[in-house]
């Protein structure tokens, strides 16, 4: 409704996207490497580039691989969740290797039942976990352009919003409702990137 085009991928061994089980397809900053050759596989010099938990650390690692969007949105996403991965490293590879053998309610129950209800390959993402990458504080700083870092009230999921907009030289913090599974879907997120993307900066 804003007139921007959207183009939404689906990851590496999610949605549509392939899900192979063989290792050699999960090599260290592959969603970043992904979405570089749908970049050029499409032509698209102006974009803006945004995404939401795993999206939002897959655009930290094209940011500073050299990625210059007119404006980045860094959704879902605290400091602590781009300069160290390995923490939620452990809490999804607990969850994909046991998906039945969680407290009703807690953290691994609530992310195993997204796994289940949206047909995901819990080897699949078990094995993209070991291409994550971290993004220094250093290179954060100098993502030199706009950058909206969204994120639920209520989530702390992957550290500190404050803290990454903090380190960001031209960040913006746009705080909606929710927590980490709910925000995503609440009409507030999609209004806050939309504001953001028009306005005059």
């Amino acid at each position: 409704d804003a007139g921007f085009r959207v183009i939404m991928p689906d990851l590496r061994a999610h949605g549509d996207s392939a899900k192979p089980h063989d290792p050699m397809h999960y090599p260290v900053d592959i969603l970043a490497d992904d979405q570089f050759t749908l970049l050029a596989e499409l032509g698209v010099k102006d974009f803006d580039l945004g995404g939401y938990s795993l999206g939002g650390r897959t655009v930290s690692r094209m940011l500073a691989r050299g990625c210059v969007p007119r404006r980045a949105v860094i959704a879902g996403m605290g400091l602590e969740g781009l300069t160290q991965t390995g923490k939620r490293k452990a809490h999804f590879r607990s969850v994909f290797e046991n998906l039945d053998g969680h407290e009703r309610g807690s953290p691994e129950f609530m992310a195993a039942a997204f796994v289940k209800t949206t047909g995901a390959d819990p080897i699949a993402l078990n094995l993209l976990l070991d291409s994550f990458a971290d993004t220094s504080e250093d290179a954060i700083r100098g993502f030199d352009m706009p950058v909206a870092v969204v994120c639920g009230e209520q989530d702390d999921d992957n550290g500190s919003a404050a803290a990454l907009v903090a380190a960001l030289p031209q960040g913006r913090h746009f705080r909606v409702p929710g927590n980490h599974m709910s925000a995503v879907v609440k009409p507030e997120m999609g209004q806050a990137i939309a504001e953001f993307l028009l306005e005059d900066i």
